[in-house]
């Protein structure tokens, strides 16, 4: 039985070297499928790693407060194009709910995230760039665990006053040079001067506004000022007097913010756990739709298996009449073309696991992306790679292993 089945593996290794662009081609499709698993979970799980990580800089006992979509839609929806602070949702909070969180019982600091439109001028020079300008409060450095590396944020004394903070990407995007202190820009006809410089952010994708670095931080009372009052947060944070009454802050915003929305609960209250939970929701629905498109390049590549197996049976007619009429049996006639199409699904589920960790690497190497391998993926995908080559070897295995012996040897 071992040397029936050696034997069958040689040929199946032979059918596949012999045709090495014909083997390839039909590989293609098992090749991409597994790409595509193993990369999008690696990815998906990095980003999970990533948010994880960034919260847990910014503290556990941190508070978001976020808008709730008009149609009662959950954090999870994919309306929001920003998965920790949720930044571009269809509603935003109000001015009025600022005060509502700063004075809820337990809350010991509070900012609002205001993302204010303008054009940045430097030396006449407008700005067209990733920049972005966001309006908060005397808290944020405190609120996010952020140090500044050179100057200093504003206090509570000068919330009016036209200073600003800018990320490291900022600063270059603006003014060309790491420390540009006391240099000033225009933003909707006002002039403002640069305070500080926070230390590097870390990198949160899917989340602009969770990474700072190229964001121009302006008092959010001054943003209410140059804007005539049209500007209101898509976030607030907060932080408890003390990590034991995390809880009891949560349900003392969430209390007041309904009594001043008239009984009204279109707003979430998200520690940091939940915010990466909302984050993970959002990644994984989107990693649903990829895996869909994979289980179609699957499947695609499970029909080219058969169809080239097909055409191999054909081809190799006269070879089945040969072995059945020295003996061969129908079940050995089976076995060796199963294994010869499983052999081919393997092979090109190897190939797809190989290019895939290269991919991820690239992805490491070239992008803000941290992706993980997942071995829990790439078992499933040799799995399903040996799984598509017994089933869609099956048809043709079937049809060499039916043949009559005596029409098969008079196949030319």
């Amino acid at each position: 039985m071992s040397s029936m089945l050696r034997g069958n593996l040689r040929m199946a290794y032979s059918g596949v070297k012999g045709s090495k662009w014909r083997s390839f081609l039909t590989m293609l499709g098992i090749i991409v499928g597994i790409v595509a698993v193993v990369t999008v979970v690696g990815i998906g799980e990095g980003v999970k790693h990533q948010i994880a990580g960034t919260l847990a800089h910014f503290g556990e006992d941190l508070i978001i407060v976020r808008p709730d979509d008009s149609d009662g839609a959950s954090a999870n929806s994919l309306g929001r194009s920003d998965v920790v602070f949720g930044m571009a949702s269809a509603v935003n909070l109000t001015n009025k709910d600022i005060g509502v969180v700063g004075r809820a019982e337990d809350v010991r600091l509070h900012a609002p995230l205001t993302l204010v439109s303008g054009t940045l001028e430097v030396y006449e020079k407008t700005i067209i760039s990733s920049v972005k300008v966001v309006g908060t409060g005397s808290d944020m450095p405190q609120l996010i665990n952020q140090n500044i590396a050179y100057g200093d944020f504003w206090t509570a004394d000068d919330e009016n006053s036209n200073f600003a903070v800018l990320g490291q990407q900022a600063a270059y995007a603006l003014f060309d040079e790491p420390v540009p202190l006391g240099k000033s820009f225009e933003f909707r006809g006002q002039a403002f001067q640069v305070r500080g410089i926070f230390e590097p952010f870390a990198k949160v994708p899917f989340s602009p506004t969770a990474s700072f670095d190229n964001v121009v931080f302006i008092p959010h009372q001054a943003a209410s000022r140059i804007t005539s009052d049209s500007v209101s947060p898509y976030a607030i944070l907060a932080k408890p007097d003390s990590a034991s009454h995390l809880g009891d802050a949560i349900k003392s915003i969430s209390e007041d913010m309904a009594a001043s929305r008239g009984g009204e609960r279109n707003f979430s209250v998200l520690e940091s756990r939940e915010s990466v939970e909302s984050g993970s929701g959002v990644i994984s629905l989107l990693s649903m739709w990829i895996f869909a498109v994979a289980a179609i390049a699957l499947l695609m590549g499970g029909v080219g298996i058969m169809n080239i197996m097909l055409l191999v049976v054909t081809e190799r007619m006269h070879e089945i009449g040969v072995r059945k009429a020295v003996g061969a049996t129908g079940r050995q006639i089976l076995s060796q073309f199963v294994l010869e199409a499983t052999v081919l699904s393997v092979v090109g589920g190897i190939i797809g696991i190989i290019v895939s960790t290269g991919v991820i690497g690239l992805l490491r190497i070239y992008t803000d992306l941290d992706p993980v391998i997942s071995w829990p993926a790439i078992v499933i995908a040799a799995a399903i790679s040996v799984s598509i080559g017994i089933v869609f070897g099956t048809i043709p295995a079937i049809k060499a292993a039916r043949k009559d012996p005596i029409e098969a040897l008079r196949h030319e």
